[in-house]
């Protein structure tokens, strides 16, 4: 199993320190988001500070951007990083495509397939000769002339990463690109019962095996170093599946282990003015949601219990911990995981 983890520094001036330092400690990637900055920005000083680590994102908002221009950044990316590059792409909803990036929605699904499609033939313009002529149903992209075209990437495209929730979008992961990222709010038994199998048709429809293909998770994980931190860890990751447990879209893995009621009363509670309410929320998710989530464990004992839990499953794992933690709190885990 490979160790990830996210980059965190907002500042270019502090990143490359902080890279340099995470491929030193032993992790195996480095994933930026796209959230308050730009997600693809840091990789040009993450693959000039770095050597081995492979860098991703995880996530760029796939609508929010042309086939296109994601094709000409994530080329440029891989070349610059001499193949270490990973393109996760994702999504995102409704009212934030329309309403924050003044983009056109419809059939997420679907304009995913053909987004993904769209870029390897761009790809395959570029990298092998091939005349661009793509015409789908939301893109088209016909016209690539010498004065546009990239050199070819000596390692080939990138790897495609999509983020999937529903089954639609985790199919259509399976079907065209390399790899999947499932939502932190992610149980062991929702992974193995109902994503994967989605995640097999989709491969079986392209003709592809389970070898062929990635899973890159950041699950929870709650550890300390006293009995203290490990109380405010458990704490804030019952919070934290609190928020997600709120969101309708993802009630079918609470129902699946018979808490359906609990996503109710948590929509409920998330709708109101109670300015208490993230913390009375946290307060319902007991030990067995929690236990179900997260991975609990002492630092020292933390890189054989994700083992137990995901080593069958993930390809790629990163420490989801929404509590402050001191910077070795997983160096432990780390090393156990890569010497697995």
């Amino acid at each position: 199993m490979k160790v990830d983890i996210g980059v965190r520094s907002t500042g270019l001036a502090e990143l490359a320190a902080e890279v340099r330092g995470r491929e030193e400690a032993g992790y195996d990637g480095l994933w930026t988001a796209e959230t308050s900055h730009d997600p693809f920005l840091p990789h040009m000083l993450i693959a000039e500070h770095t050597e081995r680590v492979a860098m991703g994102t995880g996530i760029a908002v796939a609508f929010g951007r042309s086939p296109m221009t994601v094709a000409s950044t994530a080329h440029d990316l891989q070349v610059l990083s001499k193949g270490r590059f990973l393109l996760g792409l994702g999504s995102q909803i409704k009212p934030h495509i329309e309403r924050r990036f003044s983009m056109p929605w419809s059939s997420p699904a679907k304009r995913m397939r053909e987004f993904v499609s769209a870029m390897r033939a761009i790809w395959a313009s570029w990298n092998d000769g091939e005349k661009l002529d793509f015409r789908g149903d939301f893109y088209q992209h016909t016209l690539m002339t010498p004065f546009f075209t990239p050199e070819p990437s000596p390692w080939g495209p990138p790897k495609v990463y999509l983020a999937a929730v529903g089954e639609l979008m985790t199919r259509t992961a399976g079907e065209v690109c390399d790899g999947l990222q499932p939502h932190g709010f992610t149980t062991a038994r929702y992974l193995r019962e109902v994503t994967l199998p989605i995640v097999h048709e989709g491969l079986a429809a392209s003709g592809r095996k389970p070898a062929d293909f990635s899973i890159s998770f950041g699950g929870f994980v709650v550890s300390g170093t006293n009995e203290e931190e490990m109380a405010e860890a458990a704490r804030a990751t019952k919070q934290q599946i609190a928020f997600y447990g709120s969101t309708p879209a993802y009630r079918a893995v609470l129902e699946l282990h018979g808490w359906g009621e609990l996503q109710t009363e948590l929509n409920r509670i998330s709708k109101g003015s109670d300015p208490e309410r993230w913390r009375k929320m946290g307060e319902l998710v007991d030990d067995e949601v929690l236990d179900a989530f997260a991975v609990t464990a002492e630092p020292d004992a933390l890189g054989a219990a994700v083992l137990e839990r995901w080593g069958d499953a993930v390809d790629r794992f990163s420490f989801y911990a929404p509590y402050r933690h001191g910077e070795d709190l997983f160096a432990a885990a780390v090393r156990a995981l890569r010497e697995a």
